[in-house]
């Protein structure tokens, strides 16, 4: 073989060799992020104490807040997503991490600050979820009864006595039939959509309501002694 074409077969090679190792690079780099982006059997740190807490807090956890990922955690978390309508692996991926109201990052165990009491998250996500909620509990309503339905839920999230998300606020177990039946699964409509904006952006037709219910419909002797501030359509919003 002369020497050019020695040449030329050995810059072959090393471009096999370079773009082979790209190749194995991309698949293995995107696989830990993906890894590190949700919390499953084996993962540790304060993250895992976070769920614990929160799945503690509401029932589907009784172990202890260690930080540590194992059977009970993970029995915990398919109870939690069985209940929720989600995919029962056993594995915290953003829509477990979401209904948790929790935030998952691609760092190894702290999440982002959640919204403070004083005001909430308006992102993208946010705005959806908030409106999958209305429609799913006000579809049917007047406009102005859709947003009362989402200013409730956001003054749940400023209160002291709810979790401080939007998102674990909606999925409190118990809170919202929408969650329960599977409704909130339902693709909100545009109406829906902007009454979540509108909550977002202020409106609270309900003037501070942390509560509702449809009086033809609620069961609970409970609700009944709750002062009503206004009635909405078919819902009365009290306190």
């Amino acid at each position: 073989m002369g020497y050019k074409r020695r040449l030329i077969f050995v810059s072959i090679l090393a471009t096999l060799f370079i773009c082979t190792g790209m190749v194995i690079q991309f698949h293995f780099g995107d696989k830990q992020t993906a890894q590190a982006a949700s919390l499953y059997w084996g993962s540790t740190g304060n993250k895992v104490s976070e769920v614990q807490r929160k799945l503690k807090q509401w029932g589907y956890y009784d172990g202890p807040i260690d930080g540590v990922f194992g059977q009970a955690t993970y029995n915990a978390v398919v109870w939690f997503q069985r209940k929720h309508g989600l995919k029962q692996d056993g594995v915290i991926g953003t829509q477990t991490a979401n209904a948790l109201g929790i935030r998952l990052t691609s760092g190894t165990a702290a999440s982002a600050p959640a919204p403070s009491r004083q005001g909430t998250n308006t992102g993208s996500n946010d705005v959806y979820l908030l409106a999958a909620a209305i429609h799913g509990e006000a579809r049917g309503e007047p406009y102005i009864g859709k947003v009362a339905v989402g200013a409730v839920i956001l003054n749940r999230v400023r209160h002291p006595d709810f979790p401080n998300t939007i998102a674990g606020v909606i999925y409190q177990p118990l809170a919202f039939t929408a969650v329960a039946d599977g409704q909130i699964n339902l693709a909100p409509d545009e109406e829906s959509i902007r009454a979540a904006r509108d909550a977002l952006n202020g409106w609270d037709p309900t003037y501070g309501a942390i509560y509702y219910y449809n009086p033809a419909k609620a069961t609970s002797k409970w609700i009944w002694s709750r002062p009503v501030h206004i009635v909405i359509g078919k819902h009365r919003f009290a306190t």
